[in-house]
C-alpha cells in the first residue's frame, strides 16, 4: 500500500484545502442562481473526470504513477473503487449545491482543486516520462472544466465582502 503514498499526499492536501474553503466560504441565500450555475459546472466537471478516470484505468495509471517514485503498482481494485466512490459523491453533490449543503461544497471544491491539479500534473508527468503518460489526453479537459467549476464556486460563495458592496452614495 506504500504505492498509494504519492496520491494520498497530493489528494490529501487538495482535500484539506477543499475543507477549508467549504468551511470558510458559505453560500448566502441570495446566491441561489450562482449555486445553480455551480451545479451545472459540477455536472460538466464530473463528466470530464469520468472520461479522465476511464483513460487512466485503461492506460495503466495505477502502475505508471507509483513507478515514477520507485514504488510498486497500486492495487487496481483500490484505484477503481476510490475513483468510483468519488464519482458517486460528486454526482450526489450536484443536487446538494443548489440547496447550499456544506458537504456538497466540500466535494465540489475538492473536484475543482484535484481537476486543476490533474490538468497541470499529467503534462508534467509526460515530460518527465519522455512519452505519453496515462491520463494525458483528457487532462486538459478536466483541467478546464475544473477552472470553470472553481470560478462558479467562488461566485456562489461570495459573502458580501467590501468588493461586493455597492459604492456608498453621496
Amino acid at each position: 500500500m506504500l504505492s498509494l503514498l504519492p496520491s494520498v499526499v497530493a489528494l490529501g492536501l487538495a482535500a484539506l484545502a477543499a475543507l477549508a474553503l467549504a468551511l470558510h466560504r458559505p453560500s448566502p441565500p441570495e446566491n441561489a442562481a450562482q449555486r445553480r450555475a455551480a451545479a451545472q459546472a459540477l455536472t460538466v466537471a464530473v463528466c470530464m473526470q469520468s472520461i479522465h478516470f476511464a483513460e487512466e484505468a485503461l492506460t495503466g495509471f495505477d502502475a505508471r504513477f507509483p513507478e515514477l517514485f520507485a514504488l510498486p503498482a497500486m492495487p487496481f481494485a483500490v484505484f477503481i473503487i476510490f475513483n468510483l466512490l468519488w464519482l458517486v459523491i460528486w454526482v450526489a453533490s450536484i443536487r446538494g449545491l443548489p440547496a447550499a449543503r456544506p458537504a456538497a461544497f466540500f466535494a465540489a471544491w475538492f473536484l475543482a482543486l484535484a481537476g486543476m491539479l490533474n490538468g497541470i500534473a499529467h503534462p508534467l508527468l509526460a515530460i518527465i516520462a519522455g512519452e505519453y503518460f496515462p491520463g494525458l489526453a483528457s487532462s486538459p479537459f478536466i483541467g478546464a472544466a475544473s477552472v470553470w467549476l472553481w470560478i462558479r464556486l467562488r461566485k456562489a460563495t461570495r459573502t458580501g465582502g467590501v468588493a461586493d458592496r455597492p459604492a456608498p452614495s453621496l
